[in-house]
């Protein structure tokens, strides 16, 4: 999506569109940004944007993908000439709904539940406490791809004292707060208790509070540890009561107002927010907007990533894809090409896309450097936009570019210790001029040899002997050789495949079986019809005819 303005081309009186900005999705926010802040006349001297991130479980690229999002806003803003900054915000206060799956066997926090993670031990034993970890897995997956980020903690701001004047605010005019939250929500809790929860003096929990009455004069709240549903499941109270003050950071407000308090605290004028918490944000834009006086930032609403069943990604189900097993494939440019293509739907994201955003990335630099010509001229400069955005306005040339699949077949048939030697070897045999020294051949190599072990096995598979083809199936593969080299794309050649299967009278399985053991020397691997149009139609009919003339 891209955002125009029109102007019109002297002498001839016909609109003319011009790009605003690089001409992304990210342009057309950051354009509605400024245009919005203007309007609430507000200063542009420094536009901060945020993105919200969660400390319960193992982070996954989903999280992720707020970070990096933001980060391109910033950037865009900053595009249109107004100076911003990014700030990364960890809810390290929140309490431990669930026991999240994919932690090391033996590692058991069920005793946690309802606790602050940032007071709940670092079971792994090197950070700080179980939040930190989290928080640093995070960290790790910004510094890695490379995001510039101000790194904000809610756990040290509740200490600090930041929030207290607009936590005053909050709790003084609860009642009116509650009805409005019954009102958008159908939530009643909170015409009866206050939207804050004291971390209990006796259990150290946090979400099995129930906070009374506040009273303003001493920054008092009057609380009683009730119990409460997390999950499903109840977690009892342990019947402590007692009073906290707002100073001592021994609390936190619930969802329903905290976006708001760290808003205008942080002075934040964009944040974007997951479909799934659009009844919160609601909530929180009335909060900000009527209650503490700040008007709230501009949003995009965003789908989930999901997985290849459907599945969105989640830190307690322990189905996620995290940063750390993206980038063991495939480089930090593709993971932000990956983000910034596109904000709007959900889609299903797995490790078997890494070749597909690592060539695309290949592409996209050839567009930028003028190898590949695309037209019309304003969608080369939209692709040209993009591009300067996922290498962070750093544009680079990191030739040469070979297709990732073609690299993960020879990476992980090549000897352990001389992978790249033998990568370059049987690459320049078939026409490429590569040489071992180039930074780029070894870093890909090392990474398509790791997807191409991973996903369809190691290099024990060199040296099967051929298949025992029968003249039915010799003549169909050699028949779909000659009509691959004229398919216009991968899908085509998937749908030649079981074409001629069908009309040769093979079971698709089968001759699939047959093609996979020619083209990997195994039964099985990845979906054939991208796998040869990635490597090259013309290496893939040569390699099948040779195997039906033996």
């Amino acid at each position: 999506m891209t955002q125009a303005k029109y102007t019109k081309n002297r002498g001839s009186g016909v609109p003319q569109r011009a790009l605003i900005g690089k001409g992304t999705w990210m342009d057309k926010v950051a354009y509605q940004v400024i245009e919005r802040e203007k309007k609430l006349g507000r200063n542009l001297d420094l536009v901060r944007v945020e993105s919200g991130l969660g400390a319960s479980g193992i982070p996954h690229i989903g999280n992720l993908s707020d970070t990096i999002r933001a980060y391109g806003i910033q950037m865009a803003l900053e595009v249109q000439g107004v100076e911003s900054e990014h700030v990364a915000y960890i809810d390290d206060m929140d309490g431990l709904r669930k026991v999240p799956q994919g932690l090391p066997q033996g590692i058991n926090l069920e005793q946690y539940i309802a606790h602050p993670v940032s007071r709940i031990p670092d079971p792994f034993g090197c950070h700080r406490n179980y939040g930190d970890h989290m928080g640093a897995l995070l960290r790790d997956g910004m510094d890695r791809v490379g995001i510039k980020y101000s790194y904000q903690s809610a756990s040290e701001n509740y200490k600090r004292g930041i929030f207290v004047p607009y936590m005053r605010t909050i709790l003084s005019r609860s009642e009116e707060i509650g009805k409005k939250i019954k009102e958008i929500t159908g939530q009643e809790k909170y015409e009866e208790a206050l939207p804050y929860f004291p971390i209990c003096k006796n259990c150290g929990r946090v979400y099995t509070t129930q906070a009374m009455s506040f009273e303003r004069s001493t920054d008092s709240i009057h609380y009683r540890c009730v119990g409460t549903t997390l999950r499903g499941k109840f977690s009892e109270g342990c019947g402590y009561e007692g009073d906290t003050k707002l100073t001592s950071g021994e609390g936190k407000l619930s969802w329903k107002v905290e976006f708001a308090t760290r808003w205008a605290a942080l002075d934040i004028r964009y944040e974007a927010y997951g479909k799934e918490l659009t009844t919160s944000v609601k909530v929180n834009d009335w909060v900000s907007d009527l209650i503490l006086g700040f008007p709230h930032p501009y949003h995009i609403k965003y789908e989930l990533f999901l997985d290849k069943a459907g599945k969105k990604f989640s830190k307690s189900e322990g189905a996620l894809l995290t940063p750390q097993t993206w980038f063991r494939y495939a480089n930090g440019s593709s993971l932000v090409l990956l983000m910034f293509k596109r904000i709007v739907g959900t889609r299903a994201i797995s490790i078997d896309d890494i070749p597909k955003y690592m060539d695309e990335l290949d592409w996209l630099e050839d567009v930028y450097f003028g190898r590949i010509n695309v037209e019309p001229k304003e969608k080369a400069q939209r692709l040209k936009g993009l591009y300067e955005y996922v290498t962070f306005m750093n544009p680079v040339s990191r030739q040469p570019h070979i297709p990732y699949r073609l690299l993960a077949d020879l990476a992980r048939l090549a000897p352990e210790n001389k992978s790249v030697e033998y990568v370059v070897r049987r690459l320049n045999a078939t026409g490429y001029n590569v040489s071992e020294s180039s930074p780029v051949i070894k870093e890909r190599v090392q990474l398509a040899r790791n997807w191409g072990i991973d996903t369809l096995g190691g290099h024990e598979t060199e040296g099967k002997t051929s298949p025992v083809l029968t003249e039915k199936t010799r003549a169909a593969i050699a028949e779909l050789a000659t009509r691959i080299q004229s398919a216009s794309g991968a899908d085509e050649i998937q749908s030649l495949i079981f074409e001629e299967a069908k009309l040769n009278g093979i079971q698709p399985s089968e001759f699939f079986r047959d093609l996979y053991r020619i083209l990997l020397s195994q039964e099985r691997g990845p979906k054939l019809g991208p796998y040869i149009y990635d490597v090259g139609v013309a290496r893939v009919a040569k390699k099948l005819l040779s195997a039906v003339s033996e």
